[in-house]
Order: structure tokens, then sequence, then C-alpha cells
């Protein structure tokens, strides 16, 4: 769509960019490489709903569960950043909205240096599979608590986690995270 540039239109204003096709899919640009996204349909049901979480044919080499975690986000929560040198994080949100930053740190990847950002919530669920070696945060950027649910193919070794991290406002990942509780 082309604007004249009229007198209603304020100094510094932006056109919201795409963020749904007209086939109502995600705008997502170029996702990181191994980073794979399935929007998940609710069935509405004479009870209430359904909502499937997570299915083996959804993701390659998805036939490795080492444990199933929830994570319970306040309003304003932010776990941010983290990276994983050999596990595969599958997320998603089973109650509020969240808000999941990755970034591609893998010199060796073709998406070197890309972000990709979701919002994920109970009311347009989605399965977010986070491959190892990428950095990732996550923040509830709504007013209730937020519950995170991952299936990880390896399980937490308390003994030696697989598990790094760096501050959420670490000047070596190019995002950070708004106190806006709106999105």
């Amino acid at each position: 769509m082309v604007v004249e540039k009229d007198n209603w239109l304020l100094a510094g204003a932006k056109q919201d960019g795409e963020s749904i096709t007209k086939e109502w899919k995600p705008a997502t640009p170029s996702l990181i490489d191994g980073v794979i996204f399935q929007e998940i349909r609710p069935v509405l049901t004479a009870y209430g709903s359904l909502t499937e979480i997570f299915r083996t044919e959804w993701v390659p080499d998805a036939a490795q569960i080492g444990q199933i975690f929830a994570s319970t986000l306040e309003p304003g929560g932010l776990s941010a950043w983290h990276a994983h040198a050999i596990t595969t994080d599958r997320l998603f949100v089973a109650a509020g909205q969240m808000r999941v930053v990755l970034y591609d740190a893998r010199t060796d990847s073709p998406t070197f240096g890309m972000l990709n950002e979701f919002k994920l919530g109970v009311r347009r669920p989605g399965l977010l599979v986070v491959p190892p070696r990428v950095w990732h945060g996550v923040q509830n950027y709504c007013g209730t608590p937020a519950i995170l649910v991952n299936a990880v193919d390896h399980a937490y070794r308390y003994d030696a986690p697989d598990h790094w991290r760096v501050p959420a406002d670490s000047d070596t990942i190019p995002y950070r995270f708004s106190n806006d509780r709106h999105g």
C-alpha cells in the first residue's frame, strides 16, 4: 500500500510489517537452520477443547524423549539467554503467552547471525523445536503466570548440565527483551 505523505502522519511513523499471510499462516521470515515451528489448531469439543502438544511426525528424529518438564514464568518473567551443546528443546506454551527469541551463533551454520522471534500461547498454540547450539530466551509478556512445557531429547544431567548461559543483556546477542507486557 502506498500512502501519500499527508498531515496526519507523524514524524518517525513506520508502517507495520506483515505478521500473517492471507492463508492465516504466520509470516515468519526464514527460520534458523534446524528450527521447526508447527502451528497447532485446537479442536473444539463438547467439553471444551483439545490441543495436541507433540506428535513424532511433526519432528524428524523425534523418537527420543528423555524428559518432559514444565516451567512457570511470572508476569514479566524472563529466562535468557541459554543454549545446549547436545540437547534439543521442544517448547509448547500451555498457559498464558510467551515470547521466545532464538539466535544462531553457530559460525558453521547457513543462518549464522539470524534471529527468530515467536509469540506462543493458548490463543495461537504451536510447537517450537530448538536445535542444539541455538541460543534462546523466553519471556512471559502477559499479566498472568505462563507455563512452558519442554519435551527434551536428553534428560537434565544433574552432575554435568548441558546448559550454557549468558546474561539477558549480553552484547553478544543483538536483541533486547522489552519490559512491555503488551507483546
